[in-house]
């Protein structure tokens, strides 16, 4: 079973092409991704309407070079998968829209994914694969979850964040510093050269003796300690970015040590964009070996939004008969879906 899948959820477009034979897990064969940063450096954000008009631009030539690359044709393609939900309205229009022609016009199946289970999933895309049962930290734009994931489609939520995600806490800490979009893997960046033990910083609902998490406290006491460097700022900037950064790993690691606890399970998987980390895995690594925990990491270049986690997702649903594909064209999109209801 080929499965072709379209991502479009955000700011990156991506297309890939998936193998599944028999019970093994899905094998990749090629993905295209093209990234819209440099477009939306200019705002310092995403702007959507400019994201939506790109991923027109952008998707069927991706979608002609995975092909190429295969030396598959589009009729070769069992399935075509797109994501449905949950990020931009607009964006998510463009992938569905073109994924639902592509089927129509091959009288092939299509089947919308959750982008943040093609996140939770992408880490089977890696040469050291996960296995079933773990728990799963998805850190991933606008969101922060810990979940118990005992096989496709099988997730109990044990927490999430209840404000700012860990992403939106690295980029909106990274606006405050004035270091431009996007903002997390800069602050990242410069927190390497800072003192991470500089400022006392908070690490919000690290002893809550729950699962969730809150990063807004932490956004403000950025800024509250941005306003008191005053002239000072700029000298002390990579400190203040390293300390940034350090509070948000803590809290990251210190709540999926206490999911690992809760559950008992001794494996995990740690996907979406914030898992890139340096620091955060590095911490995780060695908190979790001393533990005896196997963690699991999607590829760095697979961390991000792409197309190759929505085809691995599909195909994944598919062998384990968690979905149908189906012959219906006709579309619509869901810019905020719970993951728990999938």
């Amino acid at each position: 079973m080929l499965v072709l899948g379209i991502e479009s959820s955000c700011d990156e477009t991506g297309v890939a092409l998936v193998e599944a034979a028999g019970p093994g897990v899905p094998r990749l064969l090629a993905h295209g991704l093209h990234s819209q940063i440099q477009m939306h450096q200019a705002y310092g954000g995403v702007v959507p309407e400019l994201a939506s008009r790109d991923h027109i631009r952008r998707v069927l030539p991706l979608t002609e070079q995975v092909l190429a690359e295969t030396g598959r044709s589009l009729a070769e393609v069992d399935v075509v998968a797109y994501t449905r939900g949950p990020g931009l309205a607009g964006a998510l229009l463009v992938g569905a829209g073109v994924a639902c022609a592509l089927g129509a016009a091959t009288a092939r199946p299509v089947l919308g994914v959750h982008h943040l289970e093609g996140h939770l999933l992408s880490p089977f895309l890696s040469a050291d694969p996960p296995q079933f049962p773990f728990v799963a930290l998805l850190v991933s734009g606008g969101h922060t979850q810990l979940m118990r994931v005992d096989g496709v489609g099988r997730y109990e939520l044990l927490g999430e964040t209840i404000d700012d995600a860990a992403g939106e806490a690295f980029d909106k800490s990274a606006k405050l510093l004035g270091l431009g979009y996007p903002g997390g893997p800069a602050l990242s960046r410069l927190a390497q050269q800072g003192d991470a033990a500089a400022f006392k910083l908070p690490r919000p609902l690290l002893h809550s003796g729950d699962l969730d998490f809150s990063f807004a406290g932490l956004k403000t006491a950025v800024l509250t300690q941005a306003k008191k460097l005053g002239g000072e700022l700029e000298a002390r900037k990579a400190d203040l970015a390293a300390s940034t950064e350090a509070a948000i790993a803590e809290v990251l690691v210190k709540k999926s040590l206490a999911a690992l606890k809760a559950t008992g399970l001794k494996r995990m998987v740690v996907a979406g964009g914030v898992g890139a980390n340096r620091l955060l895995r590095e911490q995780l690594n060695a908190a979790c070996a001393r533990l005896g925990v196997r963690v699991h990491y999607p590829e760095l270049h697979l961390c991000t939004d792409n197309g190759a986690m929505i085809a691995m997702a599909a195909a994944m649903r598919l062998q384990d008969g968690q979905a149908v594909a189906t012959r219906t064209y006709a579309f619509d999109v869901k810019p905020r879906w719970d993951l728990a209801t999938v």
